[in-house]
């Protein structure tokens, strides 16, 4: 008897009563369509290199990307690489990130993070998920996106925006990020899976939001199980839609 985990074609247990072939099919049409809406996804926090993008994904922990982009060039152009930064006073880092919130403790992971670049990894980002989730404050949100945005290599991002919009779209009812992660790469290819990852986060930010997100506007209702948990009518969802990420 064959120990295969079932595919897509095969009887496994979906949020909507699908079929596991039905569902492939319905998430993969789902994400054409959100990623010709959005053809320029990706990610909208600023960098130049490994280093720079794992500090702004610590820093934009409950905040927007808008707030770290003003903070990270004086941060960056103050403390360049990892080593300087774990040799940084504690009060300059915390007058330079205070405007993203939660200042003291960004700091300390901050510090912390750096310092541990230095010592076990001579100051060098890890390329590998195995290794950045050892770093003070990194978990594998974090890690999956330094490795699909610095280092090409897929991965799955599930922040906030991710696991609503695969709740909703009934990709899945797991609650957990690392089961969400798994139970949506199942769906699609690989190669796919950070730029999905920056799709459904756009789709997120512009109009399915957590609060009444604009049904009537999305191009997605007709596949979206949840249609209706927001505005329907095409001109007051329209105005709800953002071109842009708030500050």
């Amino acid at each position: 008897m064959s120990s295969a985990p079932p595919g897509p074609d095969r009887a496994v247990a979906t949020p909507t009563g699908e079929s596991g072939l039905a569902l492939t099919r319905r998430a993969r049409r789902t994400y054409r369509l959100l990623a010709e809406r959005y053809p320029d996804a990706r990610c909208e926090l600023d960098f130049a290199d490994p280093y720079q993008l794992l500090v702004a994904t610590v820093l934009s922990a409950q905040t927007t990307d808008v707030r770290v982009n003003g903070v990270t060039p004086t941060l960056f152009a103050r403390y360049p690489d990892a080593r300087s930064l774990a040799a940084a006073d504690r009060a300059e880092v915390e007058a330079i990130v205070q405007p993203t919130g939660f200042f003291r403790a960004k700091t300390d992971s901050l510090l912390k993070l750096a310092a541990d670049l230095v010592e076990r990894f001579d100051g060098t980002v890890p390329g590998r998920l195995r290794d950045l989730v050892t770093l003070p404050g990194v978990g594998r949100k974090t890690g999956n996106v330094v490795l699909g945005d610095a280092f090409d290599v897929p991965g799955i991002t599930v922040d906030t925006h991710v696991g609503r919009l695969v709740r909703r779209f009934g990709w899945t009812a797991e609650e957990d990020p690392v089961k969400v992660e798994h139970a949506v790469g199942a769906l699609f290819p690989r190669r796919e899976w950070t730029r999905l990852s920056h799709v459904l986060i756009f789709h997120g930010r512009r109009t399915c939001h957590a609060r009444n997100p604009a049904c009537g506007a999305c191009p997605v209702a007709r596949l979206c199980p949840s249609y209706g948990t927001g505005e329907t009518d095409p001109a007051r969802a329209a105005a709800l839609v953002r071109t842009a990420p708030r500050g």
